[in-house]
This record gives C-alpha cells, sequence and structure tokens, in this order.
C-alpha cells in the first residue's frame, strides 16, 4: 500500500439516492450516467478532477450500483484515474459517507475533494485547491450567489472568507450566497464524523465553523443542480452559453440552427428545421424535416418524425415522437417510449416503453 500514499489527490461523489426527481429517466439508468448535454453528468465532474491531479474517485453508492461500475470502469480507464466504489448498506445522508470511505481518504494527508453528483458549474479546482491552502484551515465549501436566498440555507462569512454561520431559509436579507455542494476538507475532518446517517450541512459544517477551520469560495460563472427536469433544462442553456464564451468549436453551427446547440456527429438533422435556442442532440438522434426543437436534450437514439415541434423537453433513449407533435412546458419521455402522430402533451412524464396517443393537456405522470 505505501505507494499509493505519494501519488495525487482524492475525491469523494456523493451519487447516493434513487434519483427520484429525475424520473422517468433513471427509472432506466442511474442518475450520474443520465447524459447532460451530451456526457453523464458524473464525467463532466471527474473529467475536471482529472485535469487537477486527482487519481482515486470514490463514489458513495447505495442502489443500482452494478451498471454503473460496469460503464465508468471503462471511462475510468480512458482518464487514467482509479474508481472505488463505496457501497452504503443504509442511506448515511451527506457526511455518513465520508467516514464509511475514511480508510481511502486517509492513505494520505492531502486534502480530498467531496461533490455532490448533481452540480455542474466551471468546476475551478485549480484555483479552489490554492485558496485551501492559502488558508490553512480544515475545510472550504464552495459558495454560489443565488437569486432569492429564502429558498436555501445561505452561508454568512467575514471579509477574510471565514464562515461564521449558517442560516436556514433566510426570512430577512442576511447573505444571499449558498453552499454550492462543493468541499475541499483535510483528512483531519474525518475525526469529526460518525459511521451513522448523518448531515455534513446540519452536523458537522457549524461545529467547524464554530471552531475557526471553515472558508468559503465564491464561484464565478454558472453553477446548477441538476437533479430535476426543470433545473436540468435550466443548466444546460447555462452550460451552452459558457461553451459559447470559451469552446465555441464544440457548438454546432449548419443550416436551421438559432443560438446555442450542440449536436452529436452521428446525428442527422433533416431539411427546413429549426434546431435551437438551447438545444442538445445525442448520438445516433434521427431529426426529420420539418421540426422546430427549442430550449430541449434528445437523448441517444431517439427519432423525431417530421414537422414536430418541441419546447421545454428531455426525449429519452430510443423514443420514438411522430409527424405533427406538439410537446412543451417540461414533458419528460422515458426511455422507448412512442408517440403517435398528431399527439399533443403539455408537461407529461412518460415511463419508459409506453405509447402514447391521446394528448395531454395538463401535467401529469403518464404510468
Amino acid at each position: 500500500m505505501g505507494q499509493q500514499d505519494e501519488g495525487g489527490m482524492r475525491a469523494l461523489i456523493l451519487v447516493g439516492g434513487y434519483g427520484t426527481r429525475l424520473r422517468p429517466l433513471t427509472l432506466s439508468r442511474p442518475k450520474p450516467l443520465v447524459e447532460f448535454a451530451n456526457k453523464p453528468i458524473l464525467l463532466h465532474q471527474v473529467e475536471a478532477l482529472v485535469k487537477v491531479g486527482v487519481t482515486e474517485v470514490i463514489l458513495a453508492v447505495s442502489y443500482r450500483a452494478e451498471q454503473m461500475e460496469q460503464e465508468l470502469a471503462e471511462e475510468a480507464k480512458k482518464l487514467g484515474v482509479k474508481m472505488i466504489f463505496s457501497h452504503e448498506v443504509e442511506p448515511l445522508g451527506t457526511a455518513g459517507p465520508i467516514a464509511l470511505a475514511g480508510e481511502h481518504l486517509t492513505k494520505s494527508d492531502k486534502p480530498f475533494f467531496v461533490l455532490n453528483s448533481d452540480i455542474i458549474c466551471d468546476f475551478p479546482f485549480k484555483k479552489l485547491i490554492d485558496f485551501h491552502k492559502s488558508h490553512g484551515k480544515e475545510g472550504t465549501i464552495v459558495v454560489t450567489k443565488v437569486e432569492e436566498p429564502s429558498k436555501y440555507g445561505v452561508v454568512v462569512y467575514d471579509d477574510n472568507k471565514c464562515i461564521g454561520s449558517f442560516v436556514e431559509k433566510p426570512q430577512e436579507f442576511i447573505s444571499n450566497k449558498i453552499n454550492a455542494g462543493l468541499y475541499v476538507l483535510n483528512p483531519s475532518v474525518i475525526k469529526r464524523i460518525e459511521l451513522r446517517p448523518t448531515s455534513i450541512e446540519k452536523e458537522v459544517f457549524p461545529n467547524m465553523a464554530q471552531d475557526n477551520e471553515l472558508f468559503a469560495f465564491e464561484l464565478g460563472g454558472f453553477w446548477m443542480d441538476v437533479g430535476q427536469p426543470k433545473d436540468f433544462l435550466t443548466g444546460m442553456c447555462m452550460y451552452l452559453k459558457h461553451l459559447r464564451t470559451n469552446e465555441p468549436d464544440r457548438l454546432y453551427n449548419g443550416p436551421g440552427v438559432v443560438g446555442n446547440v450542440l449536436v452529436d456527429p452521428t446525428a442527422k438533422i433533416g431539411k427546413s428545421c429549426q434546431i435551437g435556442p438551447n438545444v442538445t442532440i445525442g448520438p445516433g438522434v434521427t431529426i426529420e424535416d420539418g421540426v422546430c426543437i427549442k430550449r430541449s436534450t434528445v437523448l441517444r437514439g431517439a427519432t423525431i418524425r417530421s414537422n414536430t415541434w418541441l419546447e421545454s423537453c428531455i426525449i429519452g433513449w430510443r423514443c420514438s415522437v411522430g409527424q405533427w407533435v406538439r410537446m412543451e412546458g417540461i414533458t419528460v419521455l422515458g426511455e422507448d417510449v412512442i408517440v403517435k402522430d398528431e399527439t399533443y402533451i403539455n408537461g407529461g412524464q412518460v415511463l419508459p416503453h409506453k405509447n402514447i396517443g391521446d394528448s395531454v393537456r395538463t401535467p401529469q405522470i403518464i404510468m
């Protein structure tokens, strides 16, 4: 074991639960493997970690880990990173998994990253680790600014970025900075955590703050928790805008494109379509002539037939959407759903392998 102690840094990603908020997609795939902007959510994180020298990623999982382990083993090999699965027998909250993975995280005295698996942002890990080392204390929380702090727990800190307290859903304005779900912690933090279901936000961080051991790192740029369909689409818009500024070559600029659009090279798009703004089209997707798609994600292998209109939709893998269909209002189709010609769906969440022939005018779950 000796040689591993030198190695690079480690990261723990909290994968945890059932992904219920992103159903019906998570009925077919574990949430971290659902593609966000044509790449599994988790891989956005892992690639960013590898760039700053993380060599071991521990995934805290409790559910359907086999499928994840198979797929991620291949990706890990490509990226040259070691992936370890830390299995919870009972859900351990947001701090318990750190204690459970303690043996891995304490192999070296280097600080380690902790991430919530639903978070998408521009992952400034290099600056984060430099900042953490500069203050020399036990922990750093990434914070992000929100418009409506009263919906969240806010983080209160001084001019030196030393965190003093956390306030749940403040009624009057105290701060507009919230915990962004990304941390850097020294291995000494593990001594503060018991191996039981426990919350890092409510039970561990407040004690660290009391001891002046916790600092805030302010995130510039975009941030979104993409764990539910509405936010998944909002996060996609932010991510595409970020690409426009930072890596414009990755965006698609074929005929009929409006605004920021990402298209896998294996997708086929017919004539006189309007694609965009804010659309992601996955591998092997077929879009026939005269289709209009705005603010939507179309996942691998789906077919959209001619003259169909989609806005604010997530179209699951291998779905088939007929001609002259209209779907809007955050409609999510699970895997392999067939929507018949001339159907209207407003805010439906359709379970996998269904056939839809009747219009759905009010948002509902279609079993």
